[in-house]
């Protein structure tokens, strides 16, 4: 019987906050899990999908009450690492936190923006503190309805209001498409040649919001994005890699922008010409972001981020929908801003202690990517596509896919960040 979970009582608080407040549950590190034993897990307090290709190699698991929520998959069938963080103290609590519910999973549906004159984490006129902010229930704490399944696909629903700092009211409805990527399709999708001797499982989100309601979405009123965020376990070897487009930055705009959380220290972020190196060892925390023009590369057909996980063998790709000449996105910065779309299309998060002696809230780090915003007239809608590949095998065949899919060598992303 699973355990029923509490509706929250209390203001929300950001997740950088949370192990401040001391009030959420936090996940110590463990040893890397296999996917069997998270599925086992899951299965104890709530209700899981799976999807799987013929063999059994490639799956994934799905939580429907988690807004369909991909927690984990595997390249290698039930004893296969577990590619997707999870946040077991948290779920196996039974309750729901009086902050952010940070489940885990390795893509989640959100919506932006977080902060601002248009924000739908804080309600009209308060101040842009933690004591005001809250995640909006319909993407933390509502279940998607399940409205097709199938062994490699399954999509959700789910219908809702929102009102945003400045009042004005969003009626929605979400469609989000879960799709298994056979071999074939991977390769053709990451515009290579199939590599042999390589372990693989891929799987792509299509989310689509529409307005519902009888007025047209402006600009002036403020705009909804949506927001697809993977959390991946981390490790001391795991670097994260973005390439971005070079040229002048009064062109294009600074090449990353690294001020969320204050400086990064150079031996965790190192930004070249046409490149970003980013810690994913989940014991800094810090966050950057990629703005459009520089997420938007002459040579590939959709944007792409990755990381490399040197301890376990296992390079990640994430892909994700860009449509052409979007260049104005959602501002979450927590201000009343002066311009409220000069936000990024993509963005980086490594999980570690919020304050020293604190601890982390997982560790993790995410990968993330996010829509233009959706300036809908009733009855319009808006689709993002978020894309994730897993690969394991070989170093020698992983580097054939690094160079051709992210333009660096496994040596350059090894070598790429400084010793502490």
């Amino acid at each position: 019987m699973k355990r029923p979970i509490q509706s929250p009582k209390s203001p929300c608080r950001t997740v950088a906050a949370l192990a401040i407040a001391g009030g959420t549950l936090m996940a110590s590190p463990s040893p890397a899990a296999t996917f069997a034993e998270d599925l086992a897990f899951l299965k104890k307090y709530v209700d899981v999908i799976v999807l799987a290709n013929r063999s059994g190699s490639a799956q994934v698991a799905i939580v429907p009450a988690w807004q369909g929520r991909i927690m984990t998959s595997t390249a290698e069938g039930d004893g296969g690492l577990s590619f997707g963080w999870l946040n077991r103290e948290l779920i196996a609590s039974g309750t729901f936190q009086p902050h952010m519910n940070t489940f885990g999973g390795e893509d989640r549906f959100w919506l932006g923006p977080e902060g601002g004159q248009f924000s739908i984490f804080f309600a009209k006129g308060v101040p842009f503190d933690l004591d005001h902010w809250f995640t909006p229930a319909p993407i933390d704490t509502q279940p998607f309805r399940v409205t097709k399944r199938g062994d490699t696909r399954a999509s959700f629903a789910h219908k809702f209001s929102l009102t945003n700092y400045s009042g004005t009211v969003f009626n929605v409805e979400v469609d989000r498409e879960i799709r298994m990527m056979s071999a074939s399709q991977t390769w053709r999708r990451l515009g290579l040649e199939a590599v042999p001797g390589l372990n693989l499982v891929a799987f792509e989100t299509l989310n689509s919001i529409g307005n519902k309601g009888t007025e047209p979405w402006t600009p002036e009123t403020g705009l909804l994005s949506v927001w697809i965020l993977g959390m991946f376990n981390p490790s001391p070897a795991t670097t994260i890699v973005i390439p971005i487009r070079s040229g002048p930055e009064a062109e294009l705009g600074k090449p990353v922008n690294a001020d969320y959380f204050g400086t990064v220290p150079a031996d965790r972020l190192v930004v070249k010409d046409d490149m970003v190196f980013f810690s994913g060892d989940g014991k800094y925390r810090s966050k950057i972001g990629i703005n459009p023009k520089r997420a938007r590369h002459p040579k590939r057909a959709m944007p792409v981020m990755g990381s490399y996980d040197a301890a376990h063998k296992v390079l990640t790709l994430v892909q994700y929908s860009l449509p052409k000449n979007a260049t104005r996105y959602v501002n979450s910065m927590w201000e009343i801003q002066k311009d409220p779309y000069a936000g990024d299309a993509a963005n980086s998060y490594n999980d570690g202690p919020p304050s020293p002696g604190a601890k982390p809230l997982g560790p993790f780090y995410e990968l993330e990517s996010s829509s233009p915003p959706a300036a809908l007239k009733p009855g319009q809608w808006l689709e993002h596509i978020h894309r994730t590949v897993h690969l394991s095998g070989p170093e020698e065949a992983l580097d054939t896919v690094a160079q051709a899919a992210l333009g660096v060598t496994l040596q350059d992303i090894a070598r790429a960040l400084p010793k502490p």
